[in-house]
Formats: structure tokens, C-alpha cells, sequence
């Protein structure tokens, strides 16, 4: 459940440039430039003007212009170029490639933030532009040095193209390597055990990860050869209080639920009570999209293949959540209409992966609502045969339990106590995201997943082959990683990483196996950034395993220093509280149809906005295009932007990379 704490609108770029994404901001007319060659007709090997190999998209052009290979999507309006040229050091080559690509680009310069040597490139740096949030536009310049040659990226995207095409973007980005470099690779590789040096690596690793980024309290579980070889944990379960986590410890998982989702669809299928290619319609004759002929074209599979077309339309139970039932959350995909084809690309959407949780839960229990159906599908299906013992989707019961508290950053960058009201959202969604669960539970699935369907008596509990369709690629993710049913599979070193990450407020996890070499591991945080730590923990378990070159330790380090340092700059553009003018010409209320209404609070000198299910002090904000933004700042929620509105009436927009949500005062005209 990837939240808009990390940033929505800007997922792509985040992930592929470094996590050093620029704010939202404000779309301008693309100049002419070169004359752009045919769409490709496939996903097209290409080399830039020095040699370097990449991938072209399918659907994409290529042009070149000088030094620069320019790569725009079908959509117009939006590049990526790769500058080759030669300079006496990154600012220089950056200024160069601008020159180039876009003389007149005029974005201010926010932050620079250098990165570790990779894939044979070195001078890594990431360079980050202001844009407006009415702009809708993320820019991002990279610098990759091999040799005397310097290539520069530069990442000039319309934000709603950027998510939607966020595939086609790793494509390009994944196989970008100097000319002649060949990747590291483990493919024939065997792992070595997990000794106690080598798991003295791994814990070392999390012990440093957790104090650079500031997280308070991780669990880890390692299984090697059908045997726990590691379960425990570090740190704290709340900041302030000396209890460690430990293997009991419950965590919010939210997305790795949607795998738990997909084992209990998949007994349903060994069961003979639907198959992956039954419609939905069939299943749930009430079943229904935004468009008419998705809904008709929706098999089972595509309910958690992330593929049919549908967007990511989180705001919607982010922000709404206080009333909403499942059957509420399933009527809300009835507005959701698709931003491409059927099929053609990777589009992550948690309303469709919750539908089919709900789905499921239905075909098992017909005579229960959607909710109750759902849990009792997961209780009999998933969590009891497995022995799952403490995992649920109770919170009262979790939270009763040895559970990990939220946190993240507070304004000012410090750790802090997140607000935890926002994580209730996902409950009326819980099939894509509202698990707590633990290393010993997690562990026990993950042994499941390596033994492909067997129990550790030797028990059958899933056919292979049915449990095996999960992994089985729907839709690529890029060159080297492909999403099947609620899992991906990514084989970038060579050997395969069946793998789901979870992320809600102030809660970061990832479960990951590695099929051809029976090992698997659970990462369980309590801290915001978490991802961070949880990301690269896969890397550093390949290195441990395979003796890989040490890359892992400089990229955290990296990573957090990135982090703050982006936090620091963030933070110069805010005044807080927020500036009382700017507050003065607010309305006390406003309302959106689709996310409820906000209400405006003074609190002293503070502000607040009130959205009924949780409020968070705002700063102000103001954008290079004049315009002001109010700017949520409670710890986890911090980074929710709403812009004022100009014209007659009282407005605010509020944005995800694909719509905008326009509230308007209350009691107006």
C-alpha cells in the first residue's frame, strides 16, 4: 500500500533517479524540438549518441538532437532525454545537457544530492527542480560519468504520464548501462548457508540502516533450506519505551496482504469454486468499473494483476474513510474509468485488489457481507492452515497485543509518534492493505511459498500449479521485473526475487523468497523512511549470499543522507504556522463530493485542517508561480498539498498524479 507520504505523483522518477524526486508542478507547453520519429512498434534495443546501451518503449518515439536522444511517450508534452557529452564535472555537464535539451527551462535548482557508484557509472548525482503544483510536472537531472564521457538524464514529465507509464520509464532506466559494462550477475550461483558471520552482515546492516534513517524498531526473519535460521528483532516498538520488537511483534504489512489475498483466491481455485479466468460479473453480478467494457473483459486474474487499465485513485479512501464499508469501497470502483487500454501497461490500483479480496470472500461465504465473508475466506483458507496464529485484520486485537507503533518525521526532520487515525483508512479496503501480522506468521507463509504449496509434515496444502500462477507474469514492471497476482518477480541479478513491499503510515515491510535457492526473509519497520531500509535489505541479502560486490551499505547511506537533506530543503520553502495572511482569506469550510470536506481551524497561532477522520496543522507555501499552497506537516501525513484556488469562489485543489479534486466553500454560490 504505497501512501502519499512517499509521494505519489512522482513515483517513477522517485525510484528510478534515486528517490530525489522534485515537488509536483506546473505543466508548460513542450517546445517544438526535433521531429520526433514513427511510435515503436516494439519495446526497441537503442544506444545514445556515445554508445550507450538502453531500451525503448514500445509506443514511445525516439529523436536525436545533437548530443541528446530524446524519448517522449505516445501522450506529447513530455521527455526523457540523455544527453552524452564531455565536461570538467557534474554541474558542468548538467548546465550542458539543459543547454542542449531545454535552453530556456527556468525551474529553480532545490537540491543536489550525490549518490554511490553503480552498474559502472560513477558521479551520480541527482539534481532536483522546484516546479508549482499547478504545473502537474516532476523534473529531475541525473549525472552518470564512465570515463571521460559524462551522460546527463534529464526527466521532464507531466505527472499524470509519469504514473501511468511508470513501466515504460523503468524500461528505459534498467538496462541504461555504459557502453561495453555487462552487470553483475548470481544466475548459477549457489547461495552459501546463512552461518552466524553472515547473519552477524545482515543484522549489522539493519542496525546502521535503522539509526541513518532514523526508524525506530525492525523485525527480521530468515528461513534457509526449510529452517528458520533467524527471528528477531532491534530497537524499540515505540520511541521513548525500551521494549524491543521481536518475532511476536505485530506490524502493519499492508500490501504484502494483497499475497495473502491471492493464496486465499487460489485455494478457491484448488476448491473448484471459480478459476482465475472466471469473470467477475459471474462471481458478483453487482461487480462494476467506471467503463462498461472493462467491467465486461475483468477475469479473476485481473483483479490483482495490476493490468486492466485502472489508475491509482488512493485520495478517494485516504481521505474518506469514516463511514465506508467494503460495500461502500466497491461502489467507489464504479467512478474509476481507466487511463489505458486493457492489458497494455502496469497500473497499480488498491480499489481493484481490495475488489478482489471481497470477491473472494464472497464465493466462499455468500451469505455474509463483504467484509465478514473476506475475514472468514482469510481465517480458514490462509491463516489457520498455515498457522498463522496472530495475524488479523483487528485492530482492537492487535493493537491489545505486542504490537510496534507508527512513526516519522515531523516537520523539522525528527522522529516522531505518526498519526495513526490515517492508517484506519485501509480497513473498508482490507484485502489490499490492513494486515497485521509478524515474523513467526510471515515466515511460515514464506516457507509455503518456497515449498510451492506444501506444508512443513509434507501436507499438501496448495496445488503447485495453482500456487505457482501467481507468479506467472501478467505485466511488466520494466525489462528485468514483471507483476503476476499479487507478487512480482524480479530477476535484475540474474536469479529470480519473488517479492511484495507494504507501506502505510509509518509502517514499511517486505516478504521476498528466492526460489531457485530455498532461502526467504521477512523486513517488518515501525518508521518512516522505511522503505528505504526495506528496499535495499533484498540487495544486501543477495550480496551475503553470493558474495556480491558491496553495493547495499553506500546506497543506504546515500539514501539517508538524500532523505533528510530533501527534508531540510523542503522545509525552507514552508512557514509555519502558517502565514496568518494567507489564512485570513480562507473559508472556514469547504467540500469535495468525492473526499468529504475540510474544515479550518485556528488554533493560537496555528492552523489546522480538519478532514473529519484525522486534522494536521498546515504550513504555507509559496510556488514559483505565485500560487499558495497549504501543506499538511503532522508526522506520516506531512507532504498532503492543497493549492488555493484562483477565481470568484473559494477553492482548494487538492491532486494525485491523475485527477484533481477541486473543494469549494461551503454555503457558496
Amino acid at each position: 500500500m504505497k501512501t502519499l507520504a512517499r509521494g505519489i505523483s512522482a513515483l517513477s522518477c522517485c525510484a528510478l533517479l534515486a528517490c530525489a524526486c522534485a515537488p509536483a508542478g506546473q505543466a508548460r507547453r513542450a517546445d517544438p524540438g526535433p521531429s520526433q520519429g514513427a511510435p515503436l512498434a516494439a519495446d526497441t534495443p537503442i544506444a545514445t549518441v556515445e554508445g550507450n546501451p538502453l531500451i525503448a518503449p514500445a509506443g514511445w518515439s525516439v529523436a536525436v538532437d545533437g548530443p541528446a536522444t530524446l524519448l517522449s511517450p505516445p501522450e506529447g508534452g513530455s521527455r526523457i532525454a540523455l544527453v552524452d557529452l564531455r565536461a570538467k564535472d557534474a554541474d558542468a555537464a548538467v548546465a550542458a545537457a539543459w543547454a542542449a535539451y531545454k535552453p530556456d527551462a527556468a525551474w529553480p535548482l532545490l537540491v543536489v544530492n550525490p549518490q554511490p557508484d553503480k552498474d559502472g557509472w560513477t558521479d551520480r548525482r541527482a539534481y532536483n527542480y522546484q516546479t508549482s503544483p499547478n504545473e502537474k510536472r516532476d523534473v529531475v537531472a541525473m549525472t552518470l560519468r564512465a570515463g571521460e564521457l559524462w551522460t546527463v538524464v534529464i526527466y521532464d514529465m507531466d505527472q499524470a504520464v509519469g504514473e501511468k507509464r511508470g513501466a515504460a520509464v523503468a524500461l528505459i532506466f534498467d538496462r541504461l548501462l555504459p557502453k561495453g559494462f555487462a552487470r553483475e550477475s548470481f544466475a548459477g550461483k549457489r547461495a552459501h548457508p546463512l552461518d552466524a558471520a553472515r547473519l552477524a552482515q545482515l543484522s549489522a546492516f539493519v542496525e546502521s540502516g535503522m539509526k541513518q534513517l532514523g526508524i525506530p524498531g525492525v523485525a527480521v526473519g530468515l528461513v534457509q533450506g526449510g529452517q528458520v535460521v533467524f527471528a528477531d528483532g532491534f530497537g524499540v516498538r515505540e520511541l521513548g519505551k525500551p521494549d524491543r520488537p521481536g518475532a511476536d511483534t505485530l506490524f502493519m504489512i499492508a500490501s504484502n496482504t494483497k499475497a495473502l489475498t491471492t493464496l486465499m483466491l487460489a485455494r478457491l481455485v484448488d476448491e473448484q469454486k471459480l478459476t482465475w479466468e472466471s469473470p467477475v460479473t459471474a462471481l458478483l453480478p453487482g461487480f462494476k468499473l467506471g467503463d462498461a467494457d472493462t467491467t465486461r473483459r475483468v477475469l479473476v486474474k485481473h483483479l490483482i494483476c495490476a493490468c486492466t487499465g485502472l489508475p491509482r485513485q488512493d485520495l478517494e479512501w485516504l481521505l474518506e474513510y469514516g463511514q465506508m464499508t467494503p460495500e461502500g469501497a466497491m461502489a467507489t470502483l464504479a467512478k474509476v474509468q481507466p487511463t489505458s487500454g486493457f492489458g497494455e501497461m502496469f497500473q497499480y490500483s488498491n480499489l481493484l485488489a481490495g475488489a478482489g479480496g471481497f470477491v473472494g470472500g464472497h464465493v466462499a461465504f455468500p451469505e455474509l457481507e463483504l467484509g465478514a465473508a473476506y475475514d472468514e475466506a482469510m481465517r480458514t483458507r490462509v491463516f489457520e492452515p498455515l498457522g498463522m496464529r496472530a495475524t488479523t485484520f483487528d485492530y482492537a486485537r492487535a493493537l491489545a497485543a505486542d504490537h510496534a507503533r507508527p512513526h516519522s518525521q515531523d516537520v523539522d526532520g525528527r522522529t516522531a509518534l505518526a498519526l495513526m487515525e490515517i492508517n484506519y483508512s485501509v480497513i473498508p479496503l482490507r484485502p489490499a492493505g490492513a494486515a497485521w501480522s509478524n515474523v513467526r506468521d510471515l515466515l511460515a507463509y514464506v516457507a509455503a511459498e518456497l515449498a510451492e504449496g506444501a506444508l512443513p509434515d509434507g501436507t499438501r496444502y496448495l496445488a503447485r500449479e495453482t500456487l505457482l500462477a501467481r507468479r506467472a507474469p501478467q505485466v511488466a514492471i520494466g525489462k528485468d521485473a514483471v507483476y503476476g497476482m499479487g507478487l512480482m518477480v524480479d530477476s535484475t541479478y540474474g536469479t529470480p526475487v519473488v517479492h511484495h513491499g507494504g507501506d502505510m503510515i509509518g509502517f514499511h515491510s517486505d516478504m521476498l523468497w528466492l526460489p531457485e535457492h530455498g532461502v526467504g526473509a521477512v523486513v517488518l519497520t515501525n518508521g518512516d523512511p522505511g522503505w528505504t531500509l526495506r528496499d535495499l535489505f533484498q540487495r544486501k541479502l543477495l550480496e551475503v549470499l553470493f558474495d556480491g560486490q558491496p553495493e547495499a551499505d553506500a546506497a543506504l547511506a546515500a539514501r539517508a543522507k538524500n532523505y533528510f537533506e530533501n527534508l531540510a530543503t523542503q522545509r525552507k520553502l514552508l512557514t509555519v504556522p502558517a502565514d496568518p495572511a494567507e489564512v485570513a482569506k480562507l473559508a472556514s469550510r469547504y467540500a469535495n463530493d468525492a473526499l468529504g470536506g475540510i474544515a479550518v481551524i485556528r488554533a493560537g497561532a496555528a492552523t489546522l485542517f480538519d478532514c473529519g477522520e484525522w486534522k494536521s496543522e498546515v504550513a504555507t507555501k509559496k510556488n514559483p508561480d505565485g500560487s499558495v499552497s497549504f501543506v499538511t506537516t503532522a508526522p506520516g501525513v506531512a507532504g498532503f498539498e492543497v493549492v488555493v484556488g484562483a477565481g470568484e469562489k473559494r477553492t482548494l485543489v487538492m491532486r494525485d498524479a491523475q485527477h484533481e479534486y477541486v473543494f469549494t466553500e461551503v454555503g457558496a454560490k
